[in-house]
């Protein structure tokens, strides 16, 4: 048995950030990695091409500030660096490859009772703490639906978190489901490796500039969320002009409105548009059936497809393990309070980067838990 003050279940920047404002403060934390590595998602489970959607203003990690020469929107390898630079400055320590196995809440002696298991010695362990931080974030497993036919599928299925470059489709009859930001981009690297690329599109969804994203943060502290929104929502107009007949189209509320009320963001086109006007990549919507190497579509259409790839999100797999699920999360694994008190639960239970803010809600929720653990321990 291993007791410390507070256990961090996660090593993503959300777990990493949170430990480093806990060591500021001089409180004891461990945190607990399943995988070998900080950050994995990012290191294992990312594309090639990625970059961070936002500007490096609003990327950065609590007390750690990019520097001048970091580009203004930062790559794949740009953030893992600040990532590994940010573990040593802050001193943090994440026990890597001790996965979670169960966390129960002992109200008799007011602890949170923590089994782990050493992935590699297949060792088991119990660590006993006051403060328990969920900080595996909402991308723990990715998330493919159940479409008739899939399990009968004859070619490869493929779930974003495992793509890493369309090198390997080139000739390839590819399709993509999922029509978010993932989708969008690794819909244009497998046209640009030469993969013949379809996308279903089913919703509504904004299609934006990083440029226009980056204006309208930047105008949030002087004028109003629809203010902001009109201005974006005719910088894209002039942009892109009107892309229903490419089988895209455009909601009613504007793109930072659907941010903050519903977490939904607006495509931040790469390139991607282009392609779809000159018919590199076709728009598909929503599937049908699948039978064998044939995918149906709502309009009756078929196509032949080698590869299906699914950037369709993930889901947290807290449940699995948190057996007090109602303390902090609700049954999706989202927070169970609402924003801004998203990040505290009861008996000494927090989250940590589920706010569906990016970067600047992980370093918002971070401080915010340090702080109140602090609170909590000296009684104030």
């Amino acid at each position: 048995m291993e007791e410390v003050k507070v256990v961090i279940v996660g090593a993503g920047p959300s777990g990493l950030a949170t430990s480093a404002c806990l060591n500021r403060l001089s409180i004891p934390n461990l945190v607990l990695e399943k995988e070998d590595c900080s950050c994995s998602l990012w290191k294992k489970r990312s594309y090639d091409r990625l970059h961070l959607h936002l500007a490096k203003q609003f990327c950065s990690l609590p007390f750690c500030e990019h520097s001048a020469k970091t580009p203004v929107f930062m790559s794949k390898s740009d953030f893992i660096r600040y990532a590994d630079d940010y573990v040593l400055r802050f001193n943090i320590n994440p026990r890597y490859c001790h996965s979670v196995e169960s966390a129960n809440y002992d109200e008799g002696k007011n602890r949170w009772l923590v089994e782990v298991k050493n992935t590699i010695s297949g060792e088991m362990k119990l660590c006993v703490s006051e403060f328990l931080v969920v900080s595996c974030g909402e991308n723990s497993e990715g998330f493919i639906p159940m479409l008739p036919g899939l399990d009968n599928f004859n070619g490869e299925v493929v779930h974003s978190n495992e793509y890493k470059s369309g090198l390997r489709y080139q000739g390839k009859k590819v399709l993509v489901v999922g029509c978010g930001n993932s989708g969008m981009e690794i819909a244009y690297d497998l046209s640009n490796f030469g993969a013949h690329t379809s996308i279903v599109v089913r919703n509504q969804f904004h299609v934006v500039t990083k440029e226009m994203v980056l204006i309208g943060q930047l105008l949030l502290q002087y004028v109003s969320v629809s203010e902001i929104d009109n201005l974006i929502t005719v910088l894209a107009e002039h942009k892109y002009g009107n892309l229903s007949k490419y089988g895209i189209h455009r909601p009613a509320e504007g793109p930072f409105y659907l941010k903050d009320t519903t977490g939904r963001s607006p495509v931040l086109d790469v390139g991607t548009i282009e392609k779809i006007r000159s018919r590199a990549i076709k728009v598909v919507p929503a599937i049908s059936c699948i039978k064998e190497e044939v995918v149906a579509f709502e309009n009756g259409d078929q196509q032949h497809i080698d590869v299906i790839v699914f950037a369709t999100g993930y889901k947290s797999t807290a449940s699995n393990w948190l057996k007090d699920y109602g303390y902090v999360l609700d049954n999706n694994g989202m927070p169970k309070n609402n924003f801004p008190a998203h990040w505290k639960g009861v008996n000494g239970s927090y989250c940590a980067g589920l706010s569906r803010m990016g970067l600047f809600g992980v370093a918002s929720d971070a401080i915010a838990i340090a702080n109140d653990i602090e609170k909590a321990i000296s009684g104030v």
